[in-house]
């Protein structure tokens, strides 16, 4: 069993990451220890493919546990990320007469965990809620650091609130039924984070991934539950670091950079109504337009970016994205929300290892067409 600490201001409200094979059997015994003594009830919110595969384990683990439940599914997809989907989440809640000390099981991947944290720090001015990740992307990256948002017309996760979880759990054999798709958006999330701020676990996250089918099961999943441990530990690193965020901050362990990819892999969702790429493919591509642009301004090296593009290939493919126009890609930029006076700080590299924030006055326009359009022509899409 792995555990992670994330640390926040107020050390009351520090909570643990476990990691573990099998883990999901026991989430009414790890509930029972992270909630309060007085908490009767448990929402379950889910979708209904992971439902289908975890939620019997999930509800019959917590009702063992002597917790009253009840569960809601929201449809599946990004696009269901939205205030309509939140309000009936809400009235789910009231109707499901959860009170003060009881709680939220958010039960699926980043979709659901962010509707479900979202969910709960509104409902009676906030209430608890767990966080059982069922994707690799969630489990690295969105279950970690209590961001919790929906989407507008406007663009992705322009709406929310920072709510941590009380608690983590990562059971390492829901990835078993991933489909490669959702596999390659993780291990992008993944590369992503050693990209920005730790080369060790850059080169880590790629040799797991060159020597991955020469492993047996056990094997394979012992080491990656320890991958996945790191990649927790280095973003709750950055989260205890720099909590909410802060505008002003300007440095290289920013809780900004880990949006490293997010400025391009945003634009490209809501171009394509978030229906053409999983969220870390769209990334794959904004790091992939990240690099490029950082070569194009002389601070990162071409072998640091043949490198970035060898490991990203090494994630999986990407959808095709060479028919996007780099025109209307940059018209979404304009409404991004890590925009401050009304210019983009990017997130580019210096080195595998080590971000830079950049104004956006600094990037001229034709350098930014150029990069993310040789982005987009990647020749391992399909």
């Amino acid at each position: 069993m792995q555990h992670v600490r994330v640390r926040l201001a107020r050390r009351e409200e520090d909570y643990r990451i476990t990691i573990e094979r099998g883990l999901l059997a026991s989430l009414g015994e790890h509930a029972r220890q992270t909630l309060l003594p007085s908490a009767r009830r448990v929402a379950v919110i889910s979708n209904p493919k992971v439902f289908k595969l975890y939620g019997k384990t999930a509800l019959t683990s917590l009702a063992r546990a002597g917790f009253g439940v009840s569960h809601w599914l929201m449809g599946d997809g990004e696009r269901h990320k939205s205030f309509r989907t939140l309000e009936s989440t809400l009235g789910f809640l009231s109707e499901s007469k959860l009170e003060r000390t009881d709680a939220v099981v958010a039960l699926g991947g980043g979709v659901v965990g962010d509707l479900a944290g979202l969910a709960s720090a509104l409902y009676l001015r906030g209430i608890a809620y767990l966080q059982v990740p069922t994707t690799l992307l969630a489990q690295v990256d969105a279950s970690v650091g209590g961001k919790t948002a929906v989407n507008t017309d406007a663009g992705k996760n322009l709406i929310g609130a920072f709510h941590h979880p009380r608690g983590v759990l990562i059971d390492v054999e829901t990835l078993r039924t991933l489909p490669r798709r959702e596999l390659t958006a993780g291990w992008c999330e993944c590369l992503k984070q050693g990209a920005v701020g730790s080369r060790t676990l850059f080169e880590r996250t790629r040799r797991f991934l060159l020597s991955s089918s020469e492993k047996s099961r056990d094997d394979y999943e012992g080491q990656l539950a320890e991958l996945i441990a790191r990649q927790c530990a280095f973003k709750a690193k950055i989260v205890a670091g720099d909590e909410r965020e802060a505008v002003g901050r300007v440095d290289s362990r920013s809780r900004r950079i880990l949006n490293f990819g997010h400025t391009v892999g945003h634009a490209l969702e809501k171009v394509t109504d978030y229906k053409r790429f999983r969220h870390g493919e769209a990334v794959g591509y904004g790091m992939l337009a990240a690099g490029e642009i950082s070569k194009r301004l002389g601070i990162l090296s071409s072998f640091d970016l043949e490198s970035l593009k060898a490991a990203i290939h090494l994630a999986g493919r990407l959808p095709r994205a060479d028919d996007l126009r780099p025109t209307e890609i940059l018209g979404t930029l304009a409404r991004d929300k890590k925009s401050v006076g009304g210019q983009i700080r990017w997130i580019l590299l210096e080195r595998i290892g080590h971000a830079r924030l950049v104004d956006g006055r600094e990037i001229a326009p034709g350098v930014l067409r150029a990069s993310i359009r040789a982005a987009l022509q990647n020749s391992r899409a399909d």
